[in-house]
């Protein structure tokens, strides 16, 4: 059980780098008149995240879930190739990445790196983690409950980011 508690918490760890890139992004955008977007929908996600790195360990030590190696290594390969998929992501959009919606209008749609295959990569690595950070030691209620609410969240968060988007590509007024 310590194992997969070093594993969560490297994970929260990989969250707080990501809010540090955030944060330095954000400033980068609002320094090109970036439009913000989604601010009502924000906090239902941090929720969930922490949600999700709370009740992985919590659910194993209460409900004294075993640890399946069949199981296990296969969703630590789907959780570190998540991991991948996600920095692939960060690394192609640059400083026009963050975990709000922010779109520095006037400047074109990213479509290299994983963005050349789908418009929404990173919602992919979000669901795969889901699902396989909690199934490494099968807390499957976790996996179940965060699925499902995170389908919720993302629908109303790639309709945000899909309007902001279309708002950002509209000319620019001088």
């Amino acid at each position: 059980m310590i194992w997969y508690a070093l594993l969560v918490a490297a994970v929260a760890g990989e969250r707080v780098a990501e809010l540090v890139v955030a944060r330095r992004n954000e400033r980068w955008s609002r320094a090109r008149r970036a439009i913000v977007a989604g601010d009502g929908h924000y906090p239902a996600m941090v929720a969930l995240h922490v949600g999700l790195l709370v009740g992985c360990p919590l659910e194993v030590w209460l409900a004294g879930r075993p640890f399946v190696p069949a199981l296990a290594w296969p969703m630590l390969a789907v959780l570190v190739s998540a991991q991948a998929l996600r920095w692939w992501c960060i690394g192609t959009l640059g400083p026009r990445w963050n975990t709000r919606v922010i779109v520095v209008p006037g400047l074109p749609l990213v479509a290299r790196g994983p963005y050349r295959l789908l418009r929404h990569p990173n919602y992919v690595a979000v669901v795969a983690e889901g699902l396989a950070l909690p199934l490494v030691h099968t807390a499957w209620v976790t996996a179940a409950v965060f699925t499902v609410l995170d389908a919720v969240v993302l629908t109303v968060r790639i309709r945000c980011e899909n309007q902001a988007l279309a708002a950002a590509d509209a000319p620019v007024p001088a």
